[in-house]
């Protein structure tokens, strides 16, 4: 402490202070210590400033309270967390804040260092941690914005995916197509503050391709200013997670990643279109697209990203059709969509409304990416015309559109 007057004023503002507070020398070793730091550590202050070998307050203790000093001398300020034992045998936990204190030519000749028990905040941090790490159902942190934050163990194992991966997700992302909406409107109304609490039921998509059916429960989590800070959510599947008759009827005829129908059902869905063209005055319209940017997402942010991108070419697509069309994905990056449309024009533009859809901007894997496609059309009236054809001649013309798109 500064001598004569003006050490002895510090000394009694110190001494009468409520906060825990120490004075080091450039060396870490304690020159003063007050009463309150005394009662803190439950020790006496000779004990403190000059410590006999068993007193020792804790192992590895003096190492981190020099790492402090380092710190401090070198950025001005520094902060860190440790345990001390008490001589009573109890554990606590302590927060250190040290500042440098320099001299009349403006060396360091000493450091400030005030202490704050923080044991209750960490007894509830690792609390929170167990309960969350070992919770026998599904537990998530989501932002505002629904991306997971923070998963445990179990949702891991629930979803089938590793936690980077899900933690690279929005939650829309594994959302099976069709089950948007609850998802949707939960977030909406747990983010404009309408509800604190949502209870859905929804289809997610496991990794290996499968829906699973999931209660979810979400609750909001506000901050200090009272406003929805983020979201915690349980997910528990519905009948154990165990796949129906249904489900692997669904397995058998829908592609696993974005659920759209697969080459055995779109053969079906061709010849069940093309049987309604009879007596018909209408035209069944045939669409091809080609994905052109998913080797270079693939090559670049990995096979993950890649999955988003044809999710989101799956979502456009359903987007941009009437309800009673076909969607289907027949591998890689070709998708299909037949529609029965009124005439050939109408046609038209439905391939021009589906290539205006997949040729935009989306979010895959958490980067910003471009969705681009190359789409080409075969139309028929004759309901004796073979889906093969019309899916060679729709691909015929997607090539041509893909090599010129100016002529096509």
């Amino acid at each position: 402490m500064p001598g004569g007057v003006a050490g002895a004023e510090w000394r009694s503002v110190f001494d009468q202070a409520p906060v825990p507070t120490a004075v080091l020398d450039v060396q870490g070793r304690p020159q003063y210590v007050n009463p309150a730091l005394c009662d803190l550590l439950g020790h006496e202050a000779p004990d403190l400033v000059q410590p006999r070998p068993h007193d020792t307050l804790c192992p590895g203790h003096v190492v981190l309270q020099n790492a402090v000093v380092g710190d401090t001398l070198a950025r001005g300020h520094a902060v860190a967390e440790t345990w001390y034992h008490k001589p009573d045998g109890q554990t606590i936990w302590v927060r250190l804040s040290a500042s440098v204190i320099n001299d009349t030519v403006g060396r360091p000749c000493s450091v400030l260092l005030q202490a704050e028990d923080v044991t209750t905040r960490r007894s509830c941090e690792t609390l929170w941690d167990q309960c969350f790490a070992t919770a026998p159902i599904g537990m998530a942190l989501l932002d505002l914005q629904g991306y997971w934050t923070s998963v445990n163990d179990t949702l891991c194992d629930l979803l089938g995916y590793r936690r980077d991966e899900i933690l690279a997700m929005h939650f829309s992302d594994l959302t099976y197509p069709g089950d948007e909406e609850q998802g949707d409107t939960a977030l909406a109304d747990l983010r404009a503050g309408r509800t604190k609490t949502v209870s859905t039921e929804k289809r997610y998509r496991h990794k290996d391709g499968h829906p699973i059916t999931v209660l979810i429960r979400s609750s909001v989590v506000t901050g200090p200013d009272g406003l929805p800070s983020f979201l915690v959510s349980h997910y528990e599947a519905i009948g154990n997670g165990r796949m129906t008759d249904a489900h692997l009827a669904h397995l058998a005829l829908h592609d696993p990643l974005t659920g759209l129908a697969n080459r055995a059902l779109l053969a079906d869905r061709l010849h069940h279109h093309l049987a309604a063209l009879a007596g018909s005055s209408g035209v069944l319209a045939v669409l091809v697209a080609d994905l052109d940017q998913l080797k270079q997402v693939n090559d670049r942010y990995g096979h993950l990203a890649g999955d988003h991108l044809l999710t989101a070419a799956a979502h456009q697509l359903l987007a941009g059709v009437d309800p009673s069309a076909t969607v289907a994905r027949l591998g890689g990056d070709e998708f299909v969509v037949a529609s029965l449309v009124d005439d050939i024009p109408t046609a038209e533009t439905l391939r021009d409304r589906i290539a205006e859809l997949l040729n935009t901007k989306t979010t895959a894997a958490g980067h910003r990416v471009n969705l681009k496609a190359s789409v080409g059309i075969a139309v028929t009236q004759d309901p004796t015309t073979e889906p093969k054809e019309l899916l060679h001649l729709a691909d015929q013309d997607m090539y041509a559109r893909k090599k010129n798109p100016r002529n096509a």
